[in-house]
């Protein structure tokens, strides 16, 4: 059915179009309807089409090494998905389904070549948009990157978790231990020598019974130190697993670029060759 040109205002790739580019638009593209569960495209499709949510609800999956289902995006009104593939003309990477009763408008490459054709301002206006989109995913990557585990788990402190810490801290310490065996030799050694006048007699009931209110008071508190630390290794690795597979990604892109220059190096040998040959 044809796409009410109001629509494409909403979409943000399309949003820095006049009045006559989206009608341009409007009338290439086409509104599609999908009924719950009714599949809009598979990985490996090559329809070469994009799609920008009207109404409805579309979950975007992909499949992971161990063949689970991953969801990737659950676009709201007005996004797109599915559109790198159709710019690209490469295959869908991703799988998409219709949740609920559904509405999406269909793009085809040849419809933005189209407007392009007609309107070649268009052209600077989308990548406008697709600049900011870019900028920001870029600055969210940097962002994640440089997050530091302590720095967010101590903005969600609470007292009682600083205390344990500074229990555990001090607990842990030499300080601690000189001091604690001080005051442990100058107690016992004051009621030795008070005799029969000492408030604790030896075997020192008194600082037994202090001993253990102590020991169990703080074996507690550590644990609970333990338990943030624990927090904090695991932050610190999920952190470092995704700074590692970014590095992978980047890693795998410069190596497809690096196969593309050396192709385009071939050529050029090969043009050069059957010119000299000639």
């Amino acid at each position: 059915m044809p796409c009410n040109p109001e629509v494409l205002k909403k979409v943000p790739l399309f949003a820095l179009l006049d009045d006559e580019e989206t009608a341009v638009l409007a009338g290439l593209v086409e509104a599609k309807r999908y009924s719950p569960r009714q599949r809009i495209y598979k990985i490996g499709d090559t329809s070469g089409r994009a799609y920008v949510m009207v109404s409805g609800l579309v979950r975007v999956t992909t499949v992971d090494e161990d063949q689970q289902d991953v969801l990737v995006d659950e676009p709201a009104l007005g996004e797109f998905f599915g559109f790198a593939s159709m710019l690209e003309g490469t295959p869908h990477q991703t799988n998409a389904i219709a949740v609920d009763e559904t509405v999406c408008v269909e793009v085809d490459r040849d419809d933005i070549e189209t407007l392009i054709q007609r309107r070649p301002h268009a052209a600077m206006d989308m990548l406008s948009v697709l600049g900011r989109q870019i900028h920001g995913a870029q600055q969210l990557v940097r962002v994640r990157a440089a997050r530091n585990p302590n720095e967010i788990i101590e903005a969600e402190m609470t007292v009682g978790e600083r205390i344990a810490d500074a229990v555990a801290g001090f607990g842990g310490s030499w300080t601690f231990i000189l001091s604690f065996l001080a005051g442990l030799t100058i107690y016992s050694a004051i009621n030795v020598a008070l005799g029969r006048r000492a408030w604790d007699p030896y075997p020192f009931i008194l600082l037994n019974l202090l001993l253990s209110m102590l020991a169990a008071l703080q074996a507690p508190v550590i644990m609970m130190s333990q338990n943030r630390q624990d927090t904090k290794d695991r932050l610190r690795g999920e952190l470092d697993f995704a700074v590692n597979r970014r590095a992978e990604a980047e890693v795998q892109a410069l190596s497809r670029k690096l196969n593309a220059v050396l192709d385009k190096i071939d050529d050029v040998e090969d043009a050069i060759r059957g010119r000299v040959g000639r």
